[in-house]
């Protein structure tokens, strides 16, 4: 899907929302979430660090509020306009609260090509285990 001038608007203003985060400290990323006339709906900075809460993306932040304050049809017609391609986490949280479309500024790709090398090593992960155990909790849940 191709983007559109006002597309090109609401992603000025999550670009402008990244630039609020990293002025007040925070890494330097922004959201809202939009209807499908353009009408913002909510905005959101990244606070990880002034908030002292690793999950403050402000993708994960609008996805929450729209499955809490959205009837699903209405979370199904709106876009997000993010100035970064959310992260795996947000990815999964935005698909669970069913919004329609994100649009972002900047991929990930390109954001890890203009970011210093280093973070965190990944965590090593053991499994699956324990299957038929889990099996039986699980089984039916998703009818």
């Amino acid at each position: 899907m191709t983007t559109t001038p006002d597309d090109r608007t609401l992603l000025l203003r999550a670009v402008a929302l990244a630039a609020e985060a990293r002025a007040a400290g925070d890494p330097p990323f922004g959201s809202l979430l939009a209807a499908p006339d353009g009408t913002v709906l909510a905005e959101e900075r990244n606070t990880t660090l002034t908030g002292r809460d690793i999950t403050a993306h402000p993708e994960l932040k609008l996805a929450r509020w729209a499955a809490r304050e959205l009837d699903p049809a209405a979370a199904a017609r709106t876009t997000m306009y993010t100035s970064c391609e959310p992260c795996t986490m947000c990815g999964a949280v935005i698909r669970q609260a069913g919004l329609r479309r994100v649009v972002f500024a900047l991929s990930g790709a390109q954001l890890l090509d203009i970011r210093p090398a280093g973070g965190r090593p990944p965590v090593p992960q053991d499994g699956p285990a324990l299957f038929d155990e889990v099996r039986a909790v699980v089984e039916g849940y998703y009818r």
